[in-house]
């Protein structure tokens, strides 16, 4: 009897214990989270045509990947400010982090609704951010589209 009192009593506090301790796991690290953040502000910039703000984010060196091709730093600047292409709206389903020692690989899944070439259009994507830290700053190095075949994938 003593036995099942005790369980009754202790059991529900070990399992909220148990559940706090995994939560502490699941956390993000401050540079996870650095990088999460200047991820959903490049977005904004990119839906903003603010090329200001992107044209120090993006490293000279950076590629872009799209359906329609790659290339560099400078014609991705061009494309957004001429609105070649309009990122208009990135909703976020899924974003992951990982830091190897100054590089961060981030994974969105997102439905972008964007204009490309006077055209409105919907896909769903991975895409793929790889950032560098220099000099205390992140930096995009690369930024690839992979078009899902279905949006629930």
């Amino acid at each position: 009897m003593k036995t099942t009192i005790i369980m009754k009593k202790i059991f529900p506090k070990l399992l909220i214990l148990m559940l706090a301790a995994s939560n502490s796991f699941a956390q993000k690290t401050v540079a996870e989270q650095e990088v999460i953040q200047l991820s959903k502000q490049k977005w904004e910039w990119m839906a903003d045509k603010n090329v200001n703000k992107l044209t120090p984010l993006f490293d000279d060196k950076a590629v872009f990947v799209h359906m329609g091709g790659s290339w560099g730093k400078t014609q991705e600047i061009n494309v957004i400010k001429s609105g070649g292409i309009h990122y208009k709206k990135a909703d976020i389903h899924e974003v992951s982090v990982n830091i190897m020692d100054n590089t961060a690989i981030l994974l969105n899944k997102i439905t972008l609704l964007a204009v490309v070439g006077g055209n409105e259009v919907t896909n769903p994507f991975i895409v793929t951010e790889v950032y560098i830290k220099r000099d205390n700053d992140w930096k995009l190095g690369s930024l690839s589209f992979t078009k899902l075949i279905t949006p629930g994938q």
